[in-house]
């Protein structure tokens, strides 16, 4: 079937019991047992529930996947793909990562034998020569956040078959509707779920989907054993989301190019970066591996004060931290979503204080850019 129909109906089958179209919340913490040893499937809301496990049929279908497990947030879904390590392993990630983790890499994981190298994972040749013997994962964001470089999915799955590398894609900038990894070589894909996947912006949750059967035993085990499962409701709003993803997206894939055009020939906009824009590095292959360039984008104002000027006058747009609602989020990463990096690390990587990242919602996109030419006129 197509994919809005998998979005619709797998996992998200009428209620046996009552025939309702949407299944009911499982809004409860224990289960009672037939009788002892005899269950009907489930026990305790923190290893396992109804909900839970709907959303993670939906999710595995929708990334290609044979397994997913979804949790509390996306950096808790993160962190359990890095349990898979072992102290005196090597992770190489790309250079640009969300700043949430690149904390918990620099500041947490390291303490527990784990190293990590960054590397521009859009230069085949630099991720080579970041290669060690102890090298068990490479962990790559495409498009980077916040500075949109697109990697070569096919040709570095390739690269970590031969060198025997667990490759992992985040794709929350795309979702499974716009990219698709694993049918690109990915090992497991990774998603905050609180982003396009739920869409809405009323709650967090995060999602590892797996390809082979020995990980997706593993990440079960930490999912259970260290209890960031996702709740009830939230696998919900997850599964209801889900629903209207591939329409959302479409709406936000033209949006944003839209938005792109404009902030692109304004005189007072230094720099855009959007994948859809010819100009970018990689738009021939964001073309080829992608359905769509999204709505994410990044646009240098030159200045911390100009692009200061620019956020505290917005009125439609939302300054806020977070992405892929259906309204239009605005941030500064260098101040806000990537201020645990050192200064100095940002700017070799491209995240000037002037940078501004906007997630482009579904709104009437004539009234997006009317709200942001009247907060350029301000600058």
């Amino acid at each position: 079937m197509g994919f809005s129909t998998d979005a619709i109906h797998v996992g998200q089958e009428p209620d046996a019991l009552t025939g309702s179209v949407v299944a009911p919340i499982y809004q409860t913490s224990t289960y009672v047992l037939e009788e002892m040893g005899k269950s009907k499937g489930y026990d305790y809301a923190r290893t396992n529930h109804p909900n839970r496990k709907a959303l993670e049929r939906t999710l595995a279908k929708l990334e290609g996947g044979s397994a997913a497990y979804v949790f509390s947030s996306g950096m808790a879904a993160i962190d359990s793909v890095f349990r898979l390590l072992r102290p005196g392993d090597h992770t190489i990630l790309s250079e640009a990562v969300y700043g949430g983790v690149f904390r918990l890499t620099t500041k947490l994981l390291v303490d527990f034998g784990l190293e990590f190298s960054y590397v521009d994972t859009s230069s085949l040749e630099k991720v080579k020569k970041a290669i060690k013997p102890s090298t068990k994962m490479l962990y790559v964001e495409t498009p980077t956040n916040p500075t949109m470089i697109v990697t070569d999915l096919a040709a570095i799955s390739q690269l970590a078959r031969e060198r025997n590398i667990t490759l992992v894609v985040d794709n929350t900038f795309l979702s499974p509707y716009l990219q698709q990894p694993i049918a690109l070589g990915a090992d497991i894909v990774v998603h905050s779920m609180t982003k396009y996947l739920n869409g809405h912006s009323d709650c967090t949750a995060g999602v590892v989907v797996l390809t082979r059967k020995e990980d997706a035993e593993k990440i079960y085990f930490i999912q259970r054993s260290a209890g960031a499962g996702l709740a009830p409701m939230d696998c919900f709003l997850v599964s209801r989301g889900l629903k209207t993803l591939a329409v959302r997206m479409e709406r936000h894939n033209s949006n944003g190019m839209e938005v792109a055009k404009f902030l692109a020939s304004h005189r007072k906009v230094k720099h855009v970066i959007y994948p859809g824009l010819t100009n970018h590095a990689q738009h021939e292959l964001a073309l080829k591996q992608q359905r769509g360039f999204g709505a994410m984008i990044s646009f240098d104002m030159g200045s911390l004060d100009a692009a200061r000027k620019l956020l505290n006058h917005v009125k439609l747009c939302s300054l806020a931290e977070s992405l892929g609602g259906v309204e239009t989020l605005i941030s500064l990463p260098a101040l806000m979503t990537h201020a645990s990096i050192p200064p100095e690390r940002r700017l070799e990587i491209g995240i000037t204080d002037g940078l501004i990242r906007i997630s482009v919602g579904i709104e009437d996109v004539e009234d997006l850019i009317a709200d942001l030419e009247q907060a350029l006129a301000q600058v």
